[in-house]
């Protein structure tokens, strides 16, 4: 029975690798969590697809081809990193229920498989992307407590009170990174969702999700003991990779957006907010049209009083001249 400890909180925690057996055959917990945060995140996206125009079996059938293919890309960058410990036994890497899957891996499968689905399928790409992505750090935080059953995905020794030991992991407390990434993930599962309502173009939730969740890992692997990490020289590889490729994505991100934002402000009622300006400057000439209107009418009434007045004092002129004179001639 392996056992998880964290000394300074007091915690002590014995668990089994293993959560049961059916018919003599290991079912682990590593297995259990990742199936859950599939399921977790099928049943949210199900109550929300129609607002966003996407079908349910869209996401099955989406899910039942990217699933495969992300935990094989999975598993071959693990062994990939940790090739010293299956070169002498090359059966071992198919053996994944006991772990042994990267992440980045994982979301390079995904988005080829999301990418030729939604082809076939004549599915814009990125809008499609926009919706699915959202739950995808949602199925990884809930994910990482398998790596904390396993004793995986852990950092350097620490002394912060919630610094973790374990029958793996050794007596020197650790960081659990396992914790700091599941954390991670679920507010940015939050900050997604959010976000999604109020994107101004296709695509923006994608780049939003790489970028956080590039700057997460890059600073994770800093605190990630270097027998985990693929080096070059002192530098770790994989902090290096997260790094630039959400320093990439924010670039891209904010080229767009003041690109969207041209674009709107040049062509009024591109924008949501289009119609508000298009009313404004209608109303503005309607005011012109109205005022130009009320100056014609009052020139005319000033020059047909002018007439008027004109004509009463001529009729006036000719009355005085047909009056009898007062003098008489003898």
């Amino acid at each position: 029975m392996s056992y998880i400890d964290f000394p300074k909180l007091g915690i002590e925690l014995s668990i089994d690798r293993v959560a049961f057996r059916i018919f003599g055959i290991p079912v682990y917990w590593y297995g259990i969590f990742i199936a859950l945060g599939f399921v977790v995140a099928i049943i949210v996206a199900f109550k929300q697809c129609n607002k966003f125009g996407v079908k349910q079996e869209t996401i099955i059938d989406g899910m039942l081809y990217a699933t495969p293919v992300a935990i094989i890309f999975a598993r071959i960058y693990y062994v990939a990193l940790e090739w010293d410990e299956y070169k002498d036994n090359l059966l071992e890497i198919f053996n994944i229920r006991k772990g042994g899957l990267a992440l980045f891996g994982v979301l390079i499968g995904a988005f080829l498989t999301a990418y030729v689905y939604f082809k076939i399928k004549k599915l814009p790409f990125l809008k499609t992307l926009d919706f699915c992505i959202v739950y995808f750090p949602l199925v990884q935080s809930i994910g990482r407590w398998g790596n904390f059953v396993n004793q995986e995905v852990y950092g350097v020794g620490t002394e912060l009170p919630w610094g973790m030991t374990g029958s793996i992991i050794g007596d020197l407390p650790v960081h659990p990174l396992f914790l700091y990434e599941a954390i991670w993930n679920m507010a940015l599962f939050f900050l997604l969702l959010w976000f999604r309502k109020r994107k101004k173009f296709d695509g923006e939730i994608v780049y939003l999700y790489i970028i956080f969740y590039g700057i997460g890992r890059a600073w994770m692997e800093l605190l990630r003991d270097r027998q985990f990490n693929l080096m070059l020289g002192d530098l770790k590889i994989n902090s290096l990779i997260a790094g630039a490729v959400s320093l990439l994505f924010l670039i891209v991100l904010i080229i767009k957006r003041r690109k969207n934002k041209k674009i709107a402000s040049v062509e009024a009622g591109s924008s949501e907010y289009g119609y508000l300006l298009k009313d404004n400057d209608k109303a503005e000439m309607k005011s012109e049209a109205l005022s130009a209107d009320q100056a014609v009418t009052a020139d005319k009434a000033e020059t047909d009083k002018t007439a008027a007045d004109e004509t009463e004092s001529d009729g006036t002129e000719e009355d005085k001249s047909d009056e009898p004179s007062g003098k008489t001639n003898i």
